[in-house]
């Protein structure tokens, strides 16, 4: 038995604006359109699915208690692609902590799921 690889899905209500969101805004490839189910390539190890909440298995509810990290080579490139798309929420600079390794920001996607780019520090 293998595990291919993850999929963390996330049960939206505008599917049409979070699939622009992460294709537009953020660039990551759209890698399976299965009409009411996007899937979104974040690595060759990993992939985002957004699902239409009117018909998937969960629904969507307004706490979002969950924070979608990634991990990248430069945190600041994505704040300035975020900042350059002119983004709808606010979207703090991204900050270093010493205290434990890393520089990142955290914000908001369109349904209010937490997303984290960051970069561990040498």
């Amino acid at each position: 038995m293998k595990i291919e690889y993850p999929i963390t899905f996330f049960y939206v209500r505008n599917l049409e604006k979070e699939t622009s969101f992460y294709r537009d805004i953020l660039g990551f490839k759209l890698v399976l359109d299965q009409g009411w189910i996007k899937y979104f390539a974040l690595n060759d190890h990993a992939q985002l699915g957004l699902v239409d909440a009117s018909r998937g298995s969960i629904k969507a509810s307004e706490d979002k208690p969950v924070l979608l990290s990634f991990v990248v080579d430069d945190p600041d490139a994505y704040y300035q692609r975020l900042k350059e798309a002119q983004y709808e929420k606010p979207v703090p600079e991204p900050v270093t902590r010493k205290d434990i390794g890393i520089r990142a920001f955290i914000f908001e996607d369109p349904e209010g799921y937490k997303l984290e780019f960051q970069k561990f520090l040498k």
